[in-house]
């Protein structure tokens, strides 16, 4: 695991965006090889979201290549509702990149079987090769915690299994 402690938000997400970006770079994503990429939802990643465009806008960085599998979505809330995590993706961050929409994918939480969906997810999961970087969101239940960290940060877990 790798622990970046930063000043603040702002030095935070242009960190998180930059160590994407770059990695993406590196892997040199084609037709025939996709970088899957793990994302979170809510306020936090947004910094980085809007980095990322910034990235894509300035000719730096293509999702063309790139496979996004979301972490989260309310159950039993429209796709199409303003506060689902499939609305909040598209509107904070995929509409603004060229990522090709069938390669975003975002759990059904209105499946009539949602272990199924769960299921049929990670076998999307497998099936795209693994995950190759994941981000995660904020750690809610370290807020009010004795000793939780009082300064953003950014921490990377290198994981072979996903």
């Amino acid at each position: 695991m790798k622990l970046i402690i930063l000043d603040n938000y702002s030095q935070a997400s242009e960190w998180a965006a930059k160590y994407i970006r770059n990695r993406i770079i590196q892997f040199n994503p084609g037709p025939d090889k996709y970088f899957t990429l793990g994302l979170p939802t809510g306020s936090t990643p947004l910094g980085c979201y809007k980095k990322l465009i910034e990235y894509y806008k300035n000719g730096d960085l293509s999702f063309k290549y790139v496979k996004t599998f979301n972490m989260d979505e309310y159950v039993g809330l429209p796709r199409d509702h303003p506060e689902s995590y499939h609305s909040f993706m598209w509107n904070n961050f995929f509409k603004h990149i060229d990522i090709h929409p069938e390669n975003t994918h975002i759990l059904d939480g209105n499946a009539a079987d949602l272990q199924a969906e769960c299921d049929a997810f990670e076998e999307k999961i497998k099936a795209a090769g693994g995950i190759e970087l994941f981000v995660g969101g904020e750690l809610n239940t370290a807020a009010g915690v004795q000793g939780a960290l009082s300064r953003p940060c950014v921490c990377f877990i290198q994981c072979d299994s996903v």
